[in-house]
């Protein structure tokens, strides 16, 4: 129970010291890229919607796709067989800490932004095998990736 706390508070700090570091327009929007340089050195790998489809094609064992979006934004469209936890949620570390760090992950957001402060607390909570989709939903529209709205 200890340890779950102690994982528990530093992904809090993480989330708070993103939280901290941007601006209020970037706490709001998807208009910053994620850092790519700090998401490969934490353990997330940062791919093409092509290749993120490709793995969502033939998925490995216990795949989840996970979509950090609102629920507005996830109504309008997400990938087939996606789970939302909404980013802006105030229990959304509480929320992300209850996934199984031990299965891979296909995340995204709308461009890219939220997805990689989400990447950062995925490895702080000790999650390895995280596909983040560089540019998020746009990108995977933009090469004319289907959606569903169900």
């Amino acid at each position: 129970m200890n340890s779950s706390r102690s994982v528990l508070s530093a992904a809090v700090l993480v989330v708070l010291t993103l939280s901290a570091c941007g601006s209020d327009a970037a706490s709001t929007s998807d208009t910053e890229p994620p850092n790519a340089a700090t998401s490969a050195a934490a353990g997330i790998q940062l791919v093409q919607p092509d290749d993120a489809a490709a793995t969502i094609a033939t998925p490995p064992d216990d795949l989840v796709i996970l979509d950090v979006r609102t629920p507005a934004e996830f109504a309008e469209g997400h990938i087939e067989g996606a789970v939302m936890i909404d980013f802006y949620r105030d229990d959304f570390a509480s929320e992300l800490a209850k996934l199984d760090p031990n299965v891979p992950y296909v995340l995204y957001c709308r461009s890219g932004n939220r997805s990689g402060q989400t990447g950062a607390l995925m490895t702080a909570l000790g999650f390895s095998a995280v596909d983040d989709v560089d540019g998020g939903i746009i990108a995977w529209q933009d090469a004319g990736l289907p959606l569903v709205t169900e």
